[in-house]
């Protein structure tokens, strides 16, 4: 497999693709801004960069201009929670392999990722919204799938909206017989889950999974501060508990967490 060197002054996300692509097998470097992700290039010639634009000490763009001085060649990816067209261009006509946002799936960045191994930089080309790389890229690996458990609608839609957005093939369920029939029929690798539902709450219906032998993941999401519940829903395995109302950018990374602890 690959050496790759993963930049990114979020040291919480640096360590989710580590341990993401570790799982698939590769070789990690991690550099947490671009002074150090420089100096490690020269050091161990990574096959792929993965590189954050917003960084201290030295932007991305400035640290792609620094590698392609080393290697015209490096396979680099962009991967970034803000950007423009303008730097898009800038990038790519320095030969990046993709410049993607943050906010896609973990699969549809490591499909790239992949892709990029494969292919040698090519400078220029039309840049492409993050939505029309998901769809591309989800074309080639079949998408995790979430089923988000909600009875208020005004929770369940913009949220199922959003995941759905990144790439993730979502299912919505409101109530707990249907939370168990989607789960024997979808077989989904996350439930999000909130623990407040009318009838059997949520924190019943995780254990009721977990004794048919469930071996999913599980992010709940409440308003209760109850910490004898939330500490029995960890003890159950939720990848983590969210506050309500929830973020969808928080949502997203519980969810990709989620997904890198069942491998």
């Amino acid at each position: 497999m690959a050496t790759i060197l993963v930049v990114d002054d979020e040291v919480v996300f640096c360590e989710l693709l580590k341990t993401l692509l570790q799982g698939h097998g590769h070789d990690v470097l991690t550099a947490n801004n671009g002074r150090q992700a420089v100096e490690l290039f020269k050091q161990h010639r990574p096959r792929f960069t993965m590189l954050d634009l917003r960084m201290p000490q030295m932007d991305g763009l400035e640290v792609l201009k620094q590698i392609r001085a080393i290697d015209t060649k490096a396979a680099v990816m962009i991967l970034t929670a803000w950007g423009s067209d303008a730097m898009e261009l800038q990038a790519r006509k320095l030969g990046v392999t993709d410049f993607l946002s943050k906010s896609l799936s973990l699969d549809t960045i490591v499909a790239s990722l992949q892709r990029g191994l494969m292919e040698p930089a090519q400078a220029g080309g039309a840049p492409k919204s993050p939505g029309e790389k998901a769809r591309a890229f989800l074309g080639m690996l079949k998408a995790d799938t979430i089923l988000l458990v909600d009875n208020e609608p005004q929770t369940n839609e913009p949220l199922s909206r959003f995941l759905t957005q990144r790439g993730y093939q979502v299912h919505v369920a409101k109530d707990s017989p249907a939370i168990l029939e989607s789960v024997a029929r979808e077989k989904p690798q996350l439930v999000v889950m909130d623990m407040d539902l009318p009838g059997l709450k949520g924190i019943e219906v995780l254990r009721t999974l977990r004794a048919k032998n469930y071996t999913g993941g599980f992010v709940m999401m409440t308003a209760n501060e109850d910490d004898a519940l939330l500490k029995a829903a960890l003890e159950l395995g939720s990848a983590d508990i969210l506050g309500k109302p929830v973020e969808p950018e928080r949502l997203l990374v519980a969810v990709q967490v989620g997904l890198v602890l069942l491998h």
